[in-house]
């Protein structure tokens, strides 16, 4: 009965940041922590649910929470946004710059409660919610809420003259009884472009961001951060290694400085085939955990040298390489053996080359740039992806990604942090965050083609997958919906000829024409359905049956 509350790019916001973060906003929300559940803010500043009810039934839309009508008259407005930081939890933004932290009780097709709120503040100029988590910290209730804004930069005179900040706070309970909260830190990144990606570390630890240009701090709780003072808390939280260690394809060595005057007699020394302990008696040991392989227990030794602790280890699996020595224990450092350095740098040498191409006659000669095309373009050098520690404020991991162009975010799991999809090579390759892990970038589906394919759409606006990474899904601006599916087995024999090869497998693609010439203003994926939002109507497409069905 009221159409979706659309806001359009004023003059002044002429740059392609504004279009990113403004213009290509998705103004349909979808709840990960309940399917096939999705929530809109229409004109009269209702945010509105719809649920499926039945298999091909959904529900009338239902007011959940209103905002103030007096944001109509702000002449800065942008897009009202909102995100679900957990069951009952959610974060909204009324578009002039105020921040809501919502308690949505138990949400779903079948509440009918309404939103309350429990924090709201007036924080400056508009922005939009990229991402929120809410954690227990040392017993108290905390809500991280990222926040993506474009602000004017006066000093970037040769410049567009505007810059992306992105605003990290932590929101905590400040009394568990009267459940008042209040911001109990407010962390500002600036960077010369918006970022394709931007959120926090499931305990509030760090802060994740893929971006085209670096971002760097430049606020802490509103008080500037100087470079010279970044460098040195990032020097003073440095720490010495509290071990070395060294290893052969056959044993490892350990070495630990020890305190003035320590004797054999003072060392508390535990191993078993899987477990190491090393520590002075009555005091916490210096190294304790699971070793990355299985020992020798019995020809392993151990001895005090001039207040040094030296340990022998010997593999059981012999030839085997440790990436570490104590699982997930990165305090110690690994010194590489000169011999087996110079192994590896033999084996190097005949990869490499002083002529550019020593046979042009080769069957795949070097990529000749005139050749590419615009779909084959990368990004620039200094894209990269980079986890930010929340207490030293530095970049503790950076990847680069200037040979992957960033394709889109995708909800896998809603306790986790969403995923990034990035195209490799013609693919597309979807990778989950797991900072606390040691692998953490860990790929999780694979879109065959999808990295090419989606370059040849030049009216694409949105692009999303659905949480089992069964389809893929491309959007226009107007009508058009793509539907990429995963490869299946096929019933009939089908026969590559020129390859010579029988296919036992086809992937299909199917393209949804909505009945509409309303522009398309959201699109949301469940692993059942497609939600294609335009200024009047919702449109639900089938995709996939459910097997219980």
């Amino acid at each position: 009965d009221s159409a979706v509350a659309e806001v359009k790019l004023r003059e002044d916001q002429y740059t392609l940041d504004h279009m990113c973060v403004f213009g290509m906003y998705n103004y349909l929300h979808c709840d990960r922590w309940y399917q096939d559940s999705v929530y809109y803010i229409d004109q009269h500043e209702r945010v509105m649910h719809l649920a499926i009810t039945l298999d091909t039934a959904i529900s009338k839309p239902r007011e959940v929470f209103r905002l103030s009508a007096e944001i109509k008259s702000c002449d800065t407005l942008v897009c009202a946004s909102l995100h679900f930081t957990s069951p009952t939890w959610a974060a909204l933004s009324d578009g002039t710059g105020k921040l809501y932290l919502l308690r949505t009780s138990k949400r779903g097709a079948n509440n009918i409660e309404k939103w309350e709120i429990m924090f709201q503040q007036e924080l400056g100029e508009p922005f939009v919610i990229v991402h929120s988590h809410s954690y227990l910290k040392a017993g108290a209730h905390s809500v991280d809420v990222v926040l993506l804004q474009t602000e004017t930069d006066e000093s970037d005179v040769q410049g567009i003259g505007f810059h992306s900040a992105v605003d990290w706070l932590t929101i905590t309970s400040s009394n568990s009884e009267s459940n008042k909260y209040e911001v109990s830190r407010h962390r500002t990144l600036h960077g010369k472009l918006a970022p394709h990606y931007a959120a926090v570390e499931q305990d509030g630890s760090s802060l994740i961001i893929a971006s085209d240009k670096p971002f760097k701090f430049v606020q802490i709780d509103g008080k500037p951060v100087e470079e010279q003072k970044l460098q040195k808390m990032d020097t003073s939280q440095k720490k010495e290694p509290i071990y070395y260690w060294q290893q052969t394809d056959e044993d490892l060595t350990v070495n630990i400085q020890l305190p003035d005057n320590t004797t054999k007699l003072n060392i508390d020394f535990q191993l078993s085939p899987g477990h190491l302990q090393v520590g002075l008696k009555g005091h916490t040991a210096f190294v304790e955990g699971q070793l990355y392989s299985p020992v020798d227990q019995g020809l392993s030794t151990w001895t005090v040298n001039d207040n040094s602790l030296e340990i022998f280890l010997f593999k059981k699996n012999r030839g085997v390489t440790w990436p570490q020595l104590i699982i997930g224990d990165r305090r110690g450092e690994f010194i590489m053996d000169p011999d087996k350095a110079s192994q590896i740098n033999e084996g190097l040498l005949n990869l490499t080359s002083e002529e550019l191409n020593t046979d042009p006659e080769k069957d795949k000669p070097p990529c000749n740039a005139n050749e590419l095309e615009e779909c084959d373009r990368f990004p620039d050098d200094s894209a990269s992806l980079t986890r930010f520690d929340a207490n030293s404020l530095k970049a503790t991991h950076v990847v680069n990604l200037s040979s992957h162009q960033y394709l889109f975010t995708a909800v896998v799991d809603p306790a986790e942090m969403p995923c990034l999809c990035l195209r490799h090579d013609v693919d597309a390759l979807l990778w989950q965050p797991h900072t606390q892990q040691e692998n953490m970038w860990e790929h999780i589906g694979t879109f065959n083609a999808l990295g090419y394919v989606q370059a040849s759409k030049r009216e694409r606006k949105f692009s999303t997958c659905a949480p089992n990474y069964s389809y893929a899904a491309l959007c226009e601006c107007f009508r058009r919906v793509f539907i990429y599916r995963q490869p299946t087995p096929v019933q009939t024999v089908l026969y590559n000829r020129k390859e010579a090869r029988h296919v036992g497998q086809v992937a299909k693609q199917q393209v949804a024409s909505l009945e509409t010439n309303d522009p398309v203003l959201g699109l949301q994926a469940t692993n059942e359905r497609l939600f294609v939002l335009t200024t009047k109507n919702l449109f639900i497409i089938k995709v996939n049956v459910d097997n219980s069905e």
